[in-house]
């Protein structure tokens, strides 16, 4: 008998030990679940308010409909395309997860096409759209190579006026180049500039002549450390505007995460990754810290709800400077990349904010381009601010892509043309390829 009441107690006391920890509201304190990586984690409670209901664990509030973003004068989706969309790929139903289709995009490069980007920013001015004017109309490629003709990553670029004051700093990126404005900077009328090469015990320097844009310099230095060191961050606008898209999107960055993990180049890889959301939200940014671990990365990454916004800007502004300033960025030798993933600009009217047009600077001091990623939905104002921390920082713009009813596809609102679209993981994947590969024949 007393086997047999064991039993019974053993019973009694799991199935007790289950009902309280399903009522035991610390099992799902995101101070214990979330914390772990997160730099700036306020204890407010995990990604939704009290007023969000969730669905496939997208944090939404009542009145918004789990649909594919559609941009603007394009129709929203008909129940059949809905439907469609929702299919799986087999079309069996035999409980398999419905997936929407592989969101598409396309990219240009303004830096590629500069005459073409400034006949753009021309056409802006007419459309009187409120933005940080950054005057880049004299821009001036600098370019570090080294004695085998291989562009050095990760070199120091410091340009001082004629009186020797230190205007700016920078980091080459993986071609060996870095941008300078004159006419951006507080010396703009300085006709020449001093330009000074670091990297290790190496040096060498120039004298800038504002008459040529195009300067190169040798360097005796290695190209790049070999595995090549790569930091991604993420940094992704978690509003509510963005719920209809969120699921798919992060979806394609665990995607993407893991594949830039298993390059065949093999680089030293980290992620980390940035949200925000608006002043009056739950919060309105959390920074996880870069970490090597692909699958503590891409397990926060699962967790992240979007929820909160109300207007239609957002505080960009204080994510981006975050992105930027709190994690710990490697600089030195480090291919160092932000990819944006919004469909808002930032507000421009909030008093004691951070400024976009300061911190793009600030990222070029670090060495980091910026890809925007512009989501369904963004208007004239966010593609023109996207366009400058793309082609300020060097880096391209990115946009989502659609096609009959908001179902992905290839056409775009946004005021670009000669695009190739790919699937977005294809696309970043091919971005971070062709980064490394600027390195890949020394390595």
């Amino acid at each position: 008998m007393r086997p047999h009441l064991n039993r019974k107690k053993v019973m009694l006391i799991l199935c007790l030990t289950i009902l309280v920890g399903a009522c035991n509201p610390f099992t799902i304190d995101p101070i214990e679940t979330k914390t772990a990586g997160w730099l700036d984690w306020d204890g407010e409670g995990g990604w939704g308010g009290a007023s969000a209901i969730t669905e496939g664990g997208v944090a939404m509030s009542s009145e918004e409909e789990p649909l594919m973003g559609v941009p603007k004068g394009m129709p929203m989706p008909t129940a059949a395309a809905a439907d469609a969309m929702d299919r799986t790929a087999t079309g069996s139903g035999d409980g398999e997860v419905s997936q929407r289709p592989n969101l598409r995009a396309g990219s240009v490069d303004d830096n590629a096409e500069w005459d073409d980007y400034l006949l753009y920013r021309l056409r802006c001015t007419e459309w009187n759209i409120l933005v940080h004017e950054i005057d880049v109309s004299e821009r001036h490629i600098i370019q570090i190579t080294n004695e085998q003709g291989r562009p050095v990553l990760g070199a120091k670029v410091t340009i001082s006026d004629d009186a020797g004051q230190e205007l700016v700093t920078m980091y080459t990126h993986a071609d060996g180049t870095v941008l300078f404005f004159p006419l951006a900077s507080n010396s703009h009328d300085v006709q020449r500039y001093h330009v000074l090469v670091e990297k290790g015990s190496d040096k060498a320097d120039f004298t800038l002549e504002r008459d040529n844009r195009e300067h190169s310099i040798v360097l005796e230095a290695r190209s790049a450390s070999n595995p090549v060191r790569l930091d991604v961050h993420f940094l992704i606008d978690a509003t509510g505007s963005m719920s209809d898209e969120i699921q798919q999107l992060k979806a394609n960055m665990i995607t993407i995460s893991e594949r830039i993990h298993a390059l065949p180049s093999n680089p030293d890889v980290r992620f980390g990754m940035t949200i925000y959301r608006d002043r009056g939200d739950l919060f309105v940014s959390r920074t996880f810290e870069f970490a090597p671990d692909i699958e503590k990365f891409t397990e926060e990454l699962r967790n992240i709800a979007a929820e909160g916004g109300g207007d239609y800007a957002e505080s960009l502004n204080e994510g981006l400077h975050n992105a930027i300033h709190l994690p710990e960025w490697r600089v030195e030798e480090t291919i160092s990349l932000i990819f944006l993933v919004a469909d808002a600009p930032p507000h421009l009217d909030y008093a004691n904010d951070y400024n976009y047009a300061e911190d793009v600077f600030e990222a070029i001091e670090r060495g980091i381009k910026i890809f925007p990623l512009a989501s369904s939905g963004l208007d004239d104002q966010g593609e023109y601010i996207f366009r400058q921390l793309a082609q300020i920082s060097s880096g391209k713009f990115l946009f989502l892509t659609y096609g009959a009813g908001g179902a992905p596809g290839d056409e775009t609102p946004h005021h670009v043309d000669d695009y190739s679209v790919l699937s977005l993981d294809e696309l970043v994947v091919r971005l971070v390829e062709e980064e490394l590969a600027q390195l890949s024949l020394e390595q």
